[in-house]
């Protein structure tokens, strides 16, 4: 026992001869002790740190007021308790509830301080990559059952349980889970890597190794989401989505997309007016995108036709089936004016006959 806690009871002792008074006086003396640290943390405290540019120190100081004066009262009930000479049983029982109180008490205040780090902590995305917005609940979630299982172990040595047996059946159970589930915990983990390392978010448009293709509706921790063009939602479990080459179109510096228009025209064109009109063709369409400017470029003398391609940008990926329809339209009408040829494959196929003898019925 502390020193100056002794002599408070020495004290006491003296003043006080019944024990039962001398129990009031244990209980007052603590409800003063928690109301002196109330003020001191109400008052003082909270008025130095409503000085200061942070906030997160009154957030701080709101959460652990309460539990803190609740402690002291508690431990003055405690040692009023013991101070009584009750029977072992009453005492135990006593001791017990009292310590089993403080621990919720604790475990609820720990509770709130670490939503608030992390949430403090999600805000810095350049420092802490792992936990940001997207991943905030399911670290909140991971830590609370963390703290909740350390209260109930806690809770179970106050009342003087023995946890090893409790502690080896736990882990027998979760071996045998983690056989049934396997493939359930494997999309976990994947899920939890996937909101972590974050290859593609919500609205994107991603493409898969076996050529779905489609728009992120949800990222959850199971599966992802895909809904398609055909307005087709996909579920595709995420210990795929781990494991496959995913493009994400709208990945990149920004979320343009560019498109490209494979057109040929026939040997003897005039190769100056045909990218001249390519280009008004794309300047004069007001979906696509002036930055980055559109380009024509010669790629190859193909067998039948000289080939082009009119790479421009569309400002999102799902566009681009509705803009290279309304070009490739505008492109056949343009040559047809113009008088420019798009070639075709021709075959010429020649048809050899050969005289069959005749022979004269018997």
């Amino acid at each position: 026992m502390d020193h100056s806690l002794k002599q408070l009871l020495d004290w006491i002792v003296e003043i006080v001869p019944n024990r039962y008074l001398q129990t009031l006086l244990i209980i007052l003396a603590f409800a003063l002790v928690a109301k002196i640290a109330d003020i001191i943390m109400t008052r003082f405290l909270a008025r130095l740190f409503r000085k200061t540019d942070l906030t997160l120190d009154e957030q701080i100081l709101e959460i652990f007021h309460k539990p803190i004066f609740v402690s002291i009262m508690l431990f003055g009930l405690a040692l009023a308790a013991d101070w009584m000479d009750l029977s072992p049983k009453i005492n135990f029982v006593t001791l017990s509830g009292l310590k089993t109180v403080a621990i919720f008490m604790w475990t609820a205040a720990f509770a709130r301080f670490l939503k608030l780090i992390i949430a403090v902590v999600s805000r810095d995305s350049s420092r802490f990559h792992l936990i940001h917005e997207r991943t905030l609940p399911l670290f909140s979630n991971l830590f609370m059952i963390l703290v909740v299982a350390l209260a109930l172990y806690f809770v179970l040595l106050a009342w003087n349980i023995d946890v090893t047996a409790w502690m080896a059946s736990a882990g027998i159970l979760g071996i045998a889970i983690s056989f049934a589930a396997k493939d359930t915990l494997a999309n976990l983990f994947a899920g939890v890597f996937i909101l972590a390392d974050a290859p593609y978010k919500l609205g994107d448009f991603i493409v898969l190794d076996s050529g779905e293709r489609g728009a992120v509706t949800h990222i959850g921790i199971r599966s992802t989401r895909l809904l398609t063009r055909d307005d087709v939602e996909i579920t595709v479990p995420n210990s795929i989505m781990g494991n496959v080459k995913i493009t994400n179109e709208t990945g990149g510096p920004h979320e343009k997309y560019r498109i490209r228009i494979k057109v040929g025209v026939a040997y003897g064109s005039d190769i100056d007016k045909v990218h001249a009109l390519l280009m008004d063709v794309a300047k004069s369409s007001p979906e696509l995108c002036s930055t980055p400017p559109p380009r024509v470029r010669f790629r190859a003398f193909g067998d039948s036709s000289l080939d082009h391609e009119l790479l421009c940008w569309v400002a999102k990926p799902v566009l681009r089936g509705r803009v290279a329809h309304a070009l490739n339209t505008e492109i056949y009408k343009r040559f047809m004016k113009e008088g420019i040829e798009i070639p075709f494959p021709q075959r010429d196929v020649h048809i050899k006959s050969t005289a069959v003898p005749r022979t004269d019925p018997e």
